[in-house]
């Protein structure tokens, strides 16, 4: 068989989180590609795992793709992780990935350990739809730009410890201080905590408890869409153009929008008819 580049979910916290496929594909490799030496060696060490460790992160990643690829053009298999949970999620491997793929190599992607699913799973929700953004901006106003985009679906984010505050407050000033939001922290540890409330419940807790550890957030959607007639309009000549039939992009908007249908299906013939 070809060589191939494995890509292996890792632990996000309880290190017994991490599948039988999954150890045995890392016993199997002549090298296992790791944003930590170190952190990766634990668990090695964990399961009884000798295999090289060739450290690749975000600093290094097109140097060590030029070895990687040595290394399956000489027959080897090599597994590429992060510190934890799933590669590429968050997390480097988007420059190897794109090489190895240019240079014609197999790449075979195992499931598991994940902190937006794992957090997904213990909230309730009224659709399964959501937008993951990876770690929210940082700036006040490059947060005010992410909420306005995302405001109307569910959002799930990343955050550290030490700007989790100025977030919430960020999030309080933009939407009110009964946004309802989701904070999880310290998943599958002994120590995991998930608060769901209002974004001053939650401030308000947070600003009495020490927080530490890896920050998985959720900003619920607007109950409420309010979207003007402008906004359903260009939709309607967007889906139209992608040879939508006028009962399917009616369909499509009311369900995407919280719009009377009568008002979208005016719309939509409007568009439709060229008037």
């Amino acid at each position: 068989m070809a060589s191939t580049l494995y890509i292996i979910p890792t632990p996000i916290g309880n290190i017994e989180d991490i599948t039988l496929r999954a150890l045995s594909t890392l016993k199997s490799v002549s090298c296992i590609a790791c944003e930590d030496t170190r952190v990766t060696q634990k668990l090695l060490n964990k399961y009884e795992i000798s295999v090289k460790l060739l450290d690749c992160h975000k600093f290094n990643e097109k140097q060590r793709s030029a070895e990687i690829i040595k290394r399956l053009s000489e027959g080897e298999d090599v597994a590429l992780v992060s510190d934890a949970g799933t590669p590429l999620i968050s997390d480097p491997g988007s420059v190897l990935l794109k090489e190895i793929h240019s240079s014609g190599f197999k790449t075979v992607s195992l499931p598991g350990a994940c902190a937006v699913t794992t957090f997904l799973s213990a909230i309730e929700r009224d659709t399964e739809e959501f937008a993951f953004s990876g770690f929210i901006p940082r700036t006040e106003a490059q947060q005010t730009e992410f909420f306005k985009k995302f405001r109307n679906i569910n959002t799930v984010f990343y955050e550290s410890p030490n700007r989790l505050l100025q977030t919430l407050e960020n999030i309080k000033t933009f939407f009110g201080e009964d946004k309802k939001i989701a904070i999880g922290r310290e998943l599958t540890k002994v120590f995991e905590e998930i608060k769901i409330g209002t974004v001053s419940e939650i401030l308000d807790y947070y600003k009495e408890n020490t927080l530490k550890g890896e920050i998985v957030g959720l900003i619920f959607a607007q109950e409420n869409k309010e979207t003007d007639d402008d906004e359903l309009t260009e939709k309607a000549k967007y889906l139209r153009e992608q040879n939508f039939s006028a009962k399917d992009s009616v369909k499509i908007l009311t369900g995407l929008y919280n719009a009377p249908k009568n008002r979208v299906y005016e719309l939509v013939q409007s568009v439709y008819n060229g008037k």
